[in-house]
């Protein structure tokens, strides 16, 4: 039997979007004065020991992607700065997760923290990708789900998608 920390330790605010396929966390480490080397070695071997197949890096920094090499972790950086980005762009990251979950990934999506980035990209997700019916439902689930308000940064982004992209709710699935 291996030891405890052969397994990693869980990432800081980690949390499922959709069960067991797509999750988020705060940067493997953490950021700025609270990083440390090796709790990020520790969180990112959880991630492999948990059987993440990407770690998808939201951040326009390439800080630390080398680590996830190490590690035999394979990892994606699909830059997302909020809803000053555009729909176009919006679009693209919603491609990018789309395209490796279609493939049958399981993803961990991370930015230097949990916070309003994304909250507002997971509750734009789940519009954009027709799982909920509208912007103000799609709030209110990743609420639910990452266990905090999702402010204005957050909701501009939905409004990104909810502008062209109200769903019927005869469509939802699941």
């Amino acid at each position: 039997m291996r030891g405890k920390w052969a397994r990693g330790i869980v990432p800081r605010n980690f949390y499922w979007i959709i069960k067991d396929r797509l999750a988020v966390c705060e940067r493997p480490g953490g950021f700025g004065e609270n990083h440390r080397r090796v709790r990020r070695q520790e969180e990112i071997i959880w991630l492999r020991e948990n059987g993440f197949d990407v770690v998808v890096s939201l951040l326009a920094s390439e800080h630390n992607l080398h680590s996830y090499d190490e590690l035999e972790v394979e990892w994606a950086q699909v830059p997302f700065n909020g809803a000053e980005d555009g729909v176009d762009r919006l679009n693209g990251v919603f491609a990018e997760f789309t395209s490796l979950l279609d493939a049958g990934k399981r993803i961990v999506l991370h930015r230097d923290e949990l916070g309003e980035v994304i909250c507002g990209l997971v509750a734009a997700y789940l519009l954009w990708r027709g799982l909920v019916p509208t912007g103000p439902r799609a709030v209110a689930i990743a609420e639910q789900l990452l266990e905090r308000q999702v402010g204005s940064a957050g909701r501009q982004i939905v409004e990104l998608v909810a502008a062209g992209h109200e769903v019927d709710p005869s469509e939802v699935v699941g």
